[in-house]
């Protein structure tokens, strides 16, 4: 009777946190992880390669998620791993590099809390499924979505304007970086104990897959890695998902260098708090926009008829940072419209690339080959990031930017070939 109640705890409970917990991690590791670093003198080509490479759990996450199914339930996977990514967090505030010293010990640190967070989204996605029904799991996904998208703000705007007013403060940005990290670490440390009350027990989660071994798991999914090489099109399709987003890819882990560098060195010298409103906040509500009109957009219309507009829109937007690099306005009210402009036309042309992912995907073995092409997304905004730091040295924000540009041309080109097999 007891874990019959459990089971029907109301979804609000847990649903919300859960989803936040699930975000959070994402975005210290890829976002705070940037200006992090920058604001401890990294220089920008070191900066991108390795907050590039602390990113490759989620390139990975595909190969040991089978084995999330037949090693413990999936709620003990979620609690242990929000512990872990709590520990991992507050390792890094503690191991934060004072002026000139190493990196080595926080990038390590980085490591493993991205590595928990791709293990959580595995046993948080596949949890949401085993604790409620059909219906439910469609009435909530709004919920959860939205509260991801919470997190994002809280990672990318909040965060960022409390390390700002921080060293304000305390007058050194390391000092600054600990503090704030260590309220992110005893944030997801109260949400982690609220957790182990508030997740429901599913009979489901209980329940082990009879005569599944790591052997029988090696095999079903080289089957299904296999399978996935074979499927019609597949190349084209690869080809899409790595390039559809790449003026995105190559610019993302340079936009807060270049937002903080100085007006000589060819920045704007925005300080955090700027960048935290402007960027983490009125550009994520604008993305979120986007995204909300790109998905009405492409189920009244279907995917054929609106990957090209939606590949235009998600492209060309990132002229405005050319334009920013030329002009250097000083204006913080132009400097906002631009990054609105830019990420409403990403939110909403991204809905094509999942759209696009999810009609790839359908078949018998849709779950592992969606999750074989969010590693392949992954793997998209990883691989330009490595070199993307390099060849802003080399060119100068300016030629950086027409760079960008140029790589419009990718994504407009496989847009065009791929729009032949959407229906």
């Amino acid at each position: 009777m007891k874990e019959q109640s459990s089971n029907n705890r109301t979804p609000w409970l847990w649903i919300p946190t859960l989803y936040f917990v699930e975000g959070l991690p994402y975005f210290i590791v890829n976002t705070i992880s940037v200006v992090m670093f920058k604001d401890l003198g990294m220089d920008n080509g070191t900066l991108a390669l390795l907050t590039s490479l602390i990113s490759l759990p989620w390139v990975l996450k595909p190969l040991w998620s089978p084995f999330v199914d037949i090693i413990r339930t999936k709620r003990w996977w979620i609690l242990a791993m929000e512990a872990l990514m709590a520990a991992a967090v507050a390792a890094i505030a503690l191991s934060v590099p004072k002026a000139g010293g190493t990196f080595s010990l926080t990038l390590i640190f980085f490591v493993i809390a991205a590595f928990a967070s791709a293990t959580h989204d595995i046993s948080a996605d596949g949890f949401y499924m085993l604790a409620l029904d059909r219906k439910r799991q469609s009435a909530f996904v709004g919920i959860r979505n939205t509260f991801y998208r919470i997190s994002m703000v809280f990672g990318q705007g909040v965060l960022v304007v409390i390390a700002g007013l921080l060293e304000k403060r305390l007058g050194a940005a390391p000092a600054a970086w600990r503090v704030t990290l260590l309220i992110s670490a005893a944030l997801l440390a109260l949400l982690n104990v609220s957790h182990s009350f508030a997740l429901p027990r599913p009979v489901q989660d209980d329940e082990r897959p009879s005569g599944r071994t790591a052997v029988t798991i090696f095999r079903e999914f080289g089957g299904a890695f296999a399978s996935f090489f074979t499927k019609k099109g597949v190349w084209l399709a690869i080809a899409f998902m790595l390039l559809f987003r790449l003026p995105e890819a190559l610019s993302v882990k340079m936009l807060y260098p270049f937002f903080s560098d100085t007006l000589a060195a060819g920045g704007l010298g925005l300080d955090k708090e700027a960048y935290g409103l402007l960027y983490g906040t009125i550009g994520v509500i604008a993305l979120l926009a986007g995204g909300i009109l790109g998905g009405l957009h492409i189920a009244g219309r279907g995917l054929r008829k609106c990957i090209l507009p939606m590949a235009l829109a998600l492209a060309l937007p990132c002229a405005v940072y050319l334009f920013l690099a030329i002009m250097q306005p000083e204006q913080l009210w132009i400097t906002g419209a631009c990054i609105a402009f830019d990420q409403f036309g990403y939110g909403y042309g991204f809905t094509a690339y999942t759209v696009f992912m999810m009609h790839f995907a359908d078949g018998p073995l849709k779950t592992s080959h969606y999750a074989l092409c969010t590693g392949f997304m992954a793997l998209s905004m990883m691989l330009p990031g490595l070199v993307a730091g390099y060849l802003q040295q080399a060119l100068g924000y300016v030629g950086f930017f027409i760079l960008v540009m140029i790589c419009c041309i990718a994504t407009i080109g496989v847009s065009l070939l791929a729009r032949r097999r959407c229906s």
